[in-house]
């Protein structure tokens, strides 16, 4: 048994998928990789599975109907992992936008006394590379509005890159998660905080994709700025 899952969402990641699996796989740790993809258009899906005929005890995917949101592929992701007995469950993009070395650096913080470890690009200075200012200046200060909200001490309380213990994901109701994009990193966040499990950030350098498109959306981003306000109001409530 491997010492921990890294669950990819894809949709449309053809161009990367087989480079990132096997980056993942070729890492000191015998991590193990679970896919979910959305019915990709472009054959992700055909790829992995063609992969998983030298790779069957290490590589898994999961193909939902259609897209669905990011969210909604990671608690799928989620329940399967937990269902197969894994201990250290962690969350990755496709694009390489994360580094595979730095699981390493997650599964240690949480080897260690972490109970959610958050692979940060604002905990050391701002570590991005290839954004544009715009685009870092929106993360960043979303982050800091998430901050005044909620109350977390998180510098990057949008991050995408993360491990779980899985008693945090047993603790956590997550037929309860109402977020699919930004909006879905930050409740899963909150609610780990809420429930006072030990959050701790790693510093990584976050590149952005030069491959693919961008899953990025107004409709994401405005989902954010409203939930985090629902998931204030909702714990004040004591409806979270």
């Amino acid at each position: 048994m491997a010492k921990g899952i890294v669950i990819i969402p894809t949709y449309n990641e053809i161009e990367n998928i087989e480079a990132i699996i096997n980056a993942v796989l070729a890492l000191p740790t015998a991590f193990h990789v679970l896919i979910v993809d959305d019915n990709s258009p472009d054959g992700t899906a055909q790829k992995v599975s063609a992969m998983q005929v030298q790779k069957s005890e290490q590589l898994f995917i999961e193909v939902r109907t259609k897209k669905a949101g990011l969210g909604t592929a990671y608690v799928h992701g989620f329940k399967w992992a937990l269902s197969k007995g894994y201990d250290f469950i962690f969350e990755m993009d496709a694009d390489f936008s994360h580094n595979p070395a730095d699981l390493e650096k997650l599964l240690e913080a949480c080897e260690n006394g972490a109970d959610v470890a958050i692979g940060s690009r604002y905990s050391n200075g701002v570590n991005v590379v290839n954004w544009p200012l715009s685009r870092v200046l929106l993360s960043y200060f979303a982050s800091v509005y998430v901050r005044m909200i909620t109350g977390m001490k998180i510098a990057d309380a949008t991050a995408g890159f993360k491990c779980y213990k899985r008693i945090v994901l047993e603790k956590i109701n997550l037929d309860r998660i109402k977020f699919v994009g930004y909006a879905f990193q930050i409740e899963m966040k909150y609610r780990a905080f809420v429930h006072q499990f030990v959050i701790q950030e790693v510093p990584i350098i976050f590149t952005d994709r030069t491959k693919g498109q961008s899953k990025m959306s107004g409709g994401i981003i405005r989902e954010a700025v409203v939930g985090v306000i629902m998931l204030r109001l909702r714990k004040i409530f004591n409806r979270l």
